[in-house]
């Protein structure tokens, strides 16, 4: 080791405490879980396959879902994918979504391309108001059929 005078080198440390009762987005991201759409219930396979560790820590950064207490799901009455056809071949599982059967589970879903748009899924009140918008060009065909099925409200 060469020891360079008049540098210091200081070395920092993160370390994800227990203490605290729920991890930020970016400690989940770290690690390996997308707090965005990670359901509560699929934390459960990792503590039916002895992974207690991973099962803590995915159970820190999880959104709760049908399989817990309904009333701290928040549910959206209308959603609206928007995405460019030209951009299908960067983005070939929201492609695949979109041209599955998958979003006529959907009567709120609307489906609009938007020229030069990346992937995203606007959330929408009962007024019509966008809510929310998330980015979802990182997300694969089954996470948002699984998004949508668990926050897009039941169309009565």
């Amino acid at each position: 080791m060469m020891i360079v005078p008049g540098l210091t080198l200081i070395v920092f440390f993160t370390v994800l405490s227990p203490i605290s009762s729920k991890f930020t987005a970016e400690d989940c991201k770290t690690l390996g879980f997308n707090k965005a759409n990670l359901l509560c219930s699929t934390c459960d396979k990792f503590g039916q396959s002895n992974l207690s560790d991973i099962h803590a820590k995915c159970k820190e950064c999880c959104l709760k879902d049908d399989d817990d207490d309904e009333s701290s799901l928040r549910r959206y009455p209308k959603a609206i994918l928007e995405v460019c056809t030209c951009k299908f071949g960067a983005y070939p599982q929201i492609q695949a979504f979109i041209k599955s059967d998958r979003p006529s589970k959907f009567k709120n879903l609307q489906i609009k391309y938007v020229r030069g748009l990346d992937p995203i899924i606007k959330l929408l009140d009962m007024d019509g108001k966008v809510v929310d918008n998330l980015d979802i060009h990182k997300w694969d065909t089954d996470e948002v059929d699984e998004f949508l099925a668990t926050h897009l409200a039941v169309d009565t």
